[in-house]
């Protein structure tokens, strides 16, 4: 072999033992007459190989278990003659321990004895393309990545369950690899269920043949009352030769075969509910599918195509959430009838969140009816909602990774979900200012301290780090304020004018709303000793910008929403307010995503800068939640 093919295969070895045993084979061939792969003496190539067989489970068990002489041979005595690179394989090896204790401390427990893992792990996420992702999902993604990447040195499979014509969508799917891309999960291969359409259609045909599958027309009320009651199928002992005839007819979409699904023979009777003769092909001549078109008038279901891919692609460790615990049983029925590799599976629980539910269906029908803006709507529990209402990425994955792959299913408020996101963004949020439009008290400032004319002064944009750099701050004998402090002063009282200094309030506009105060200056006062400190603008010295606050609430009314709800009685009619205000001119060059705290109001995150969009010259704020009840 070449040096470039011996790199090629040095690069290989980390994935499973049906993927890399090929390499091996050919490792043990070039080892016939040679003591090294490369040349004399230990070569750069023989270390990396030999660590990189080292660090997989699976390569070290196939090795050692003596079937190639030459390899086996090669490989023991690397490890005696030059122990030194064994150093790269413990340091790995304490660097992973590490990560598993970090993550258990930090929060959930870490510490799971997976089964076989020394004989490799490979992890898999398999969204269907039916929507976008929402939290739940992306649980489901970052602990795959967190057990494949971190806590081993295995592989992460990405497959998009697209089994199902009428609800996926490619711009499903795009969005699903842009999301796990942002939040930093990074398969290792990228896979769709449809790549297996007609291996599955086989092992269908398999089934039937063996008696193991039926075809059934029985009607889909019937057979949600027949299975529930454990009542057999009046097709269930239809003969194998019909079945086929049946199912040949479904492929054709033949109008015969339209009325039929193919049911997995397991149990009539069975306790659990999913044993008993689950649909594991059914129809759908109605819609293309979006990456085989009209090629196929059938389509396996999640059921079976789950096990038989799984156990295909070389997964060994299936990770999913405790709505599924009742399919394990399933699941290893298809393994074991059909003969298939062992696959483990790892069941855990869920994010549950109040007055929010993750059921896709009806998140869809939000979008659909106009209720939201669309599934990145701020309001909705998808990734790119939560994102669009400014929950950072290292919050998100720090949050969801300290929850742990615990099987105890709670339901979690919201409060802590943005109590870590706070953590982040307060350290390097710059301080603005807005003041509402709607009922500005305009301020004369009089005294003899009072600017004679407007300036502008330099300011920090965050107390406490000065990292984030300065701002321009306008100070003039004209200022604006909020009427909700303007209604609280008393004639004469002292208050302090944030980031400038001290005043009394020497008149006060009688009526209400509140039109006019002035404050005389007195910046010699002490800003500790006053009750009220508010926030302002000045008027002159600077061009203020046009503002949209947005601020917004639970979609549902309810707590936890039961499976039989009436979505309809429960949608909160009000969940988006918004309040037009002026904010001060730094804000104008800040663009879409950028994260601010505005002072005595909140963090907000840019959903449109000043230039962007076609309403330009006006920027759109949308307050971020940061844990606490306002």
């Amino acid at each position: 072999m070449k040096a470039d093919e011996l790199v090629a295969i040095s690069t290989s070895l980390g994935g499973d033992f049906k993927s890399i045993e090929p390499h091996l084979v050919r490792l043990e061939k070039h080892l016939v007459l040679r003591t090294y792969l490369a040349g004399y003496t230990l070569s750069d190539l023989d270390a990396k190989i030999w660590v990189a067989i080292k660090s997989n489970r699976a390569a070290v068990a196939f090795v050692k278990k003596g079937s190639y002489a030459n390899l086996a041979r090669w490989f023991a005595y690397v490890e005696q003659v030059h122990p030194e690179i064994q150093t790269e394989v413990k340091a790995a090896d304490k660097a992973r321990k590490e990560k598993v204790a970090a993550a258990s401390k930090a929060g959930g427990s870490y510490n799971l004895a997976l089964q076989n893992a020394d004989q490799g792990v490979v992890c898999r996420f398999l969204p269907e393309p039916s929507g976008y992702l929402h939290i739940g999902h992306a649980k489901a993604a970052l602990l795959s990545d967190y057990f494949a990447h971190q806590a081993y040195n295995g592989k992460l499979r990405l497959r998009l369950d697209d089994t199902n014509p009428s609800k996926e969508k490619e711009e499903f799917q795009d969005a699903i690899i842009e999301d796990l891309a942002l939040m930093g999960v990074k398969p290792d291969f990228v896979s769709y269920t449809s790549d297996y359409f007609d291996h599955l259609y086989d092992t269908c045909l398999g089934l039937i043949k063996s008696g193991h599958a039926y075809a059934d027309d029985t009607d889909v009320e019937t057979m949600r009352d027949e299975r529930g009651k454990g009542v057999a199928s009046k097709r269930r002992e239809r003969t194998v030769e019909e079945n086929l005839a049946i199912f040949e007819q479904m492929k054709q979409g033949a109008e015969d075969g339209l009325k039929n699904c193919i049911r997995a023979k397991i149990s009539v009777d069975n306790p659990n509910k999913a044993m008993r003769d689950p649909v594991i092909y059914r129809c759908n001549v109605n819609d293309a599918h979006h990456r085989t078109g009209r090629k196929w008038n059938i389509y396996p279901t999640y059921d079976l195509a789950c096990p038989v891919v799984d156990s295909l692609e070389g997964v060994t460790h299936a990770l999913r959430s405790t709505e599924y615990t009742d399919r394990n049983p399933q699941f290893q029925w298809f393994l074991d009838t059909l003969k298939l590799r062992q696959v483990h599976m790892w069941d855990f629980a869920r994010m549950n969140f109040i007055r929010t539910f993750l059921s896709k269906r009806k998140l869809a029908k939000l979008v659909d009816t106009g209720r939201v803006w669309g599934w990145d709507d701020p309001r909705m529990p998808t990734i790119r909602g939560v994102r669009r209402r400014g929950m950072t990425i290292p919050a998100l994955r720090d949050f969801i990774l300290k929850q742990g792959p615990s099987r105890n299913v709670v339901v979690m408020d919201w409060t802590s979900f943005w109590a870590a996101n706070k953590k982040e963004i307060d350290p390097v949020a710059p301080r603005h200012t807005a003041i509402l439009a709607k009922d500005a008290v305009k301020v004369a400032i009089m005294g003899d301290e009072a600017p004679a004319t407007p300036h502008t002064e330099d300011k920090p944009k965050h107390p406490k780090n000065p990292a984030i750099g300065t701002k321009k701050v306008a100070f003039s004998k004209e200022l604006i304020l909020d009427q909700a402090d303007a209604a609280l002063f008393k004639n004469d009282e002292e208050i302090t004018l944030m980031q400038w200094g001290n005043g009394f309030v020497r008149a006060i506009a009688s009526g209400e709303p509140i039109t006019s105060i002035t404050v005389e200056l007195n910046l010699k006062g002490d800003v500790r000793s006053t009750e009220k400190k508010v926030t302002w603008l000045s008027t002159e010295g600077q061009k203020l910008v046009k503002a949209e606050l947005w601020e917004f609430d639970y979609l549902i009314t309810k707590d936890k929403l039961e499976e039989d709800d009436d979505l309809e009685k429960f949608l909160n009619p009000t969940t988006a307010t918004m309040d037009e205000a002026w904010c001060d001119e730094g804000v104008k060059d800040l663009k879409k995503d950028d994260i601010i705290q505005l002072e005595r109001r909140g963090y907000y995150r840019v959903d449109k800068g000043v230039d962007e969009g076609e309403d330009k010259g006006k920027i759109v704020l949308f307050a971020i939640p940061t844990g606490k009840a306002k």
